[in-house]
This record gives structure tokens, C-alpha cells and sequence, in this order.
């Protein structure tokens, strides 16, 4: 089968994919084969042109479905309405930074929401759907902080250190069916946002660009380079494939050597 083709027939349903991380993985698995359902909290018409434009240059079936993740009635009904959910990616996220005792209650709800029981809603959803079709993937978007910790995001930590525990829960649970749950541990990825980030970062350590890019944003990942949003996909499809279909239960790391340290 060829790269092109390798998920045909099969439907991909990615949360939080109108931009970054989530957008390229849809891009990689619609490259693939896959017929793809993007999602996010907005309903505006760039979010649907983004469905129109990937079909039209992959050939595949795209959809948008507006679905708020912080909401476990949406996150299901997402599943719903999408029909099919062969593969199931579960990116939604949000981050905030502050000392534990400063740490607002409302955003810590916000995260935990939309960073971890997010996914236990959709994979609970997508599961008997996964059955009745006899064949599913779990996808999760974990991080490097699934793995490790840093100051001063502890609901995000939290969050993804639950999205690798419950990867684990699901696998087991699946394990005598030809369903698989993996997590994808990212290190520091070059997404627009980020890549908005390195002149403030710059001007505010009185570096050049590069210098805040190698000095402080990627401090932590030995590599010096960030990941891509095509990498991520890649490893996405790879884990969907059938050379993947005895990885289950466990996580993938792109992160350039930052859980190695």
C-alpha cells in the first residue's frame, strides 16, 4: 500500500485542529488516505474553509465540527455527529503559568477540563464505534511534561501526566482487540504561536532571535531545534499503520533528547 494510500477508508477525528499541532496532524493523516473531521470551540468560515482546503488538495473527505472541549456533553456529541471515528486524536489543550499558590481555581478547571477530561470523553464516545468497526486507534497528545515537570504549571502537568496514565488504562482495556492507545510526548514544536513568541522573548533578554531561540525557549531540548507540526503528523500516521498495530500502552517522545536528560 502506498504512503498516499495507507489510511484509506479510514476516518480521523483530531480535537483542537484549526491551528498548530493539531492542524498539521490532520494535514499528515489526510496525506495518508484518512477522511478527516477538525475541530475547535469557533464557528467562523476560516475554520471551515480549512476543512474545504484540505480536501480540496488531498482529495479526501474534511469536515469542521464546532465543539467546545471543556464541556464533556460536546466533546461527545463531536463523536456523534462525526459518524465514524476510526482514529481518534485527542490535541486539545490549553497552558497557564503560575506559582501553585497563585494558581487561579477557574484556570486550573479550564485545564484540567479541556487538557485531560476532554479525552476521557471522546475515547469513551469513540470506543464502541472503534468495536462495532473492528479496528481503532487512540491517539493522544501528550508532552514532554507528561514525562517530566517544571515550575509553575502544575494543571498542565497534571493534566498531561493523567492523558499518559489513562493512554495506559485504555490500551489494557483494548488489549485483546485490534484497537491501540498511544501518546505522542512533544518537546518544544514550531508553531505559529510559538513562532510569535521568539521577537518578544528576544527583545526581553536583549538577544537576538536565534540567541532567545538556542538560550531560553529551547533551553531544555538538547537538540536545539524544534519539532514540526509534519513530524508530529508523521508520527501520528505511523502510530494509525499497521507496522504499529503492536505498540499499545505507551508514548512516543518528540522532544529533541528532553526526557533523556
Amino acid at each position: 500500500m502506498t504512503q498516499t494510500a495507507q489510511l484509506a477508508g479510514k476516518t480521523a477525528v483530531i480535537t483542537g485542529s484549526n491551528s498548530g499541532i493539531g492542524l498539521g496532524i490532520a494535514w499528515e493523516m489526510a496525506r495518508a488516505g484518512a477522511d478527516v473531521v477538525l475541530n475547535s470551540f469557533t464557528d467562523r468560515d476560516e475554520d471551515h474553509a480549512l476543512a474545504e482546503q484540505i480536501a480540496a488538495e488531498t482529495g479526501v473527505t474534511a469536515r469542521y465540527i464546532k465543539a467546545d472541549m471543556s464541556k464533556g456533553g460536546e466533546c461527545r456529541a463531536l463523536i456523534e455527529t462525526a459518524g465514524r471515528c476510526d482514529i481518534l486524536i485527542n490535541n486539545a489543550g490549553i497552558q497557564y503559568v503560575a506559582p501553585m499558590e497563585e494558581f487561579p481555581t477557574e484556570k486550573w478547571d479550564a485545564i484540567i477540563a479541556i487538557n485531560l477530561s476532554s479525552a476521557f470523553h471522546t475515547t469513551a464516545a469513540a470506543l464502541p464505534k472503534m468495536r462495532a468497526a473492528g479496528w481503532g486507534r487512540v491517539i493522544n497528545v501528550a508532552s514532554a511534561h507528561g514525562l517530566t515537570a517544571s515550575p509553575y504549571k502544575s494543571a498542565y502537568i497534571s493534566a498531561k501526566h493523567g492523558i499518559v496514565g489513562m493512554t495506559k488504562t485504555v490500551a489494557l482495556e483494548t488489549a485483546r482487540e485490534p484497537i491501540t492507545a498511544n501518546a505522542i510526548c512533544p518537546g518544544y514544536v514550531l508553531t505559529p504561536l510559538v513562532e510569535s513568541q521568539i521577537p518578544d522573548t528576544a527583545k526581553k533578554y536583549g538577544m537576538s532571535e536565534e540567541e532567545a531561540k538556542q538560550k531560553v525557549i529551547l533551553e531544555r531540548q538538547p537538540s536545539k531545534e524544534f519539532a514540526t507540526v509534519e513530524q508530529l503528523g508523521g508520527t501520528a500516521v505511523f502510530l494509525a499503520s499497521d507496522a504499529a498495530a503492536q505498540i499499545t500502552g505507551t508514548t512516543i517522545s518528540v522532544d529533541g533528547g528532553w526526557t533523556a536528560l
